[in-house]
């Protein structure tokens, strides 16, 4: 288990966690007896990778819950749990596809309140498989929600670019009202971050590959913690896989709190986090 290393980060006695879960530290254990661990109103950011219930068994996890109902049933009691140790003023956000976000919409409205949704965040990309049947099926989704209306929230911007764009001279005063901008894309200027994504996944032979089935990208992460978040904060991750999540927290100086049930997971991450192979 790593220690706690960062600097300027909460001491045990400051995170308001129970005194046996401490913070930079990676459990291998079952998600919910961990979070049964944890005080009340204690952590600023949950990011959830979800089990997607496909029915299918991956080199590295059972992706396998039983019916939709079954499903629901086994999250029910952890989507409580989550609210419970959520702070006022944090965020959650829950990652999964088709098969399940309408399922845990309603769950996660009955839990948060509807008034507590904030974004279905749609994560697009054009990698995976391909199928004659139907539409390519190319974009997972993020719930967020919150407990109160004074969730954290830090403005992320992205590159709008002018669709005609060849007369346009960034130098005139016109240009400079709207603050455009060139690069080799084109002219553009920076508007509010969208709730979809454009992000490539991860596969093996890219550079961020760590050989975990369904990995996900920093680029991801990086967002989410970014705008739902400050340094110092506690970010915790339940499903961490492959731990990404809690890479990006300690890159951008959080603290934060790692589960797994599976023993290879857990070495991965511990390995990662250790910055042997980020």
């Amino acid at each position: 288990m790593e220690e706690n290393n960062l600097e300027g980060v909460l001491n045990e006695e400051d995170t308001g966690l129970d005194g046996n879960v401490e913070i930079n530290k990676v459990y291998c254990m079952d998600n919910l007896e961990l979070m049964e661990q944890i005080e009340d109103n204690s952590v600023d950011l949950i990011y959830c990778d979800i089990l997607y219930n496909t029915g299918k068994k991956f080199r590295d996890f059972d992706d396998n819950l039983g019916t939709t109902v079954e499903a629901i049933e086994w999250y029910k009691p952890r989507v409580l749990e989550m609210k419970r140790i959520l702070k006022d003023t944090g965020n959650i956000y829950l990652h999964m596809d088709f098969r399940l976000s309408h399922y845990m919409k309603i769950l996660m409205d009955e839990v948060f309140g509807e008034k507590n949704f904030i974004n279905e965040i749609i994560w697009a990309y054009r990698t995976g498989g391909v199928s004659k049947k139907y539409f390519q099926r190319k974009h997972d989704n993020i719930l967020r929600y919150s407990k109160t209306d004074k969730y954290t929230h830090n403005p992320l911007f992205e590159k709008s670019y002018l669709e005609s764009q060849k007369t346009v001279d960034i130098s005139s005063p016109s240009s400079k009202k709207w603050d455009l901008k060139r690069d080799n894309m084109g002219v553009y200027r920076d508007v509010h971050m969208r709730d979809i994504w454009n992000i490539n996944i991860i596969y093996n032979q890219d550079k961020q590959g760590v050989g975990y089935n369904t990995q996900k990208p920093k680029e991801l992460l990086e967002r989410i913690i970014k705008a739902s978040s400050n340094k110092g904060d506690i970010v915790a991750d339940f499903f961490c896989g492959s731990g990404t999540t809690g890479v990006v927290a300690k890159e951008l100086g959080r603290n934060y709190i790692m589960c797994d049930v599976s023993p290879k997971a857990v070495e991965i991450s511990e390995t990662r986090l250790n910055l042997k192979w980020a």
